[in-house]
């Protein structure tokens, strides 16, 4: 029994830097193909490899990685804001809005002019839970287009369109206006990159304005450009629903 409490508690050398904030488990793993990780003084190219987090060393780079505590902040994204830790061109990014001194990283990606639910955290496993194609986390998107939309063209989004040689499809349409058909509420349960966007382009539709109410049931509860820190709670409840 006591052997077994003393036992040394190890995990795969991805989990353990996704755990540190650092990065996502998949941006980990290449990390590590890359060469560019070493344990305790020896680098190590083996996806599966396993470590002590309480007594083996990490490297990232050549620097020690350390365990952080994990944080959690739900941003009500403004618009003229970069959904990155930096840019190139000196743009203002998510991560400047939130006053933490801890690295943290957005959660997938919004557009420069998006508006609407963005999750930061520095725990990759959480990151990955919520981006990984296979967990299909619901999006939902308040959505203005440059034209009405037909009902033949509602009825192909709701069942599937090719955008870059490969099949999408919005979960749900609606219209949010009595008197206009340019208004729509969509949910979709893909990432891709300017997933809702390519969508309605794909039937010659431009999206004029486009904000994210809610992103795994987190909502904007809070005003344009505000934050707020997730709590335990929430975050059990969304890894309970969604992990497998």
């Amino acid at each position: 029994m006591n052997q077994m409490m003393n036992k040394p508690v190890s995990t795969r050398l991805n989990k353990f830097i996704a755990d540190s904030g650092i990065c996502s488990r998949r941006k980990a793993e290449e990390m590590i193909l890359s060469n560019r990780v070493s344990v305790n003084g020896k680098n190590v190219t083996q996806l599966f490899y396993k470590v002590n987090p309480q007594k083996d060393k990490v490297f990232l780079d050549g620097e020690k990685i350390e365990p952080k505590r994990h944080l959690y902040f739900l941003l009500n994204k403004p618009a003229g804001v970069v959904t990155t830790t930096d840019d190139e061109k000196k743009r203002k990014t998510v991560v400047e809005l939130i006053n933490t001194n801890e690295k943290i990283f957005p959660v997938g990606r919004l557009d420069y002019n998006t508006t609407g639910v963005l999750l930061l955290t520095n725990d990759g496993e959480f990151s990955n839970l919520l981006t990984h194609p296979r967990n299909k986390i619901p999006r939902e998107y308040e959505v203005k287009l440059d034209r009405h939309l037909t009902d033949a063209d509602m009825e192909k989004l709701e069942t599937g369109v090719f955008i870059d040689g490969k099949r999408g499809r919005f979960e749900k349409i609606s219209f949010t206006s009595r008197n206009s058909k340019k208004f729509i509420n969509v949910v979709a349960t893909e990432g891709r990159n300017h997933f809702v966007k390519n969508m309605f382009a794909a039937l010659s539709y431009t999206v004029v304005a486009l904000n994210r109410l809610s992103f795994a049931g987190f909502k904007a509860d809070i005003p344009l450009g505000a934050y707020r820190t997730l709590t335990r709670n929430e975050i059990s409840g969304v890894i309970s629903k969604y992990g497998k």
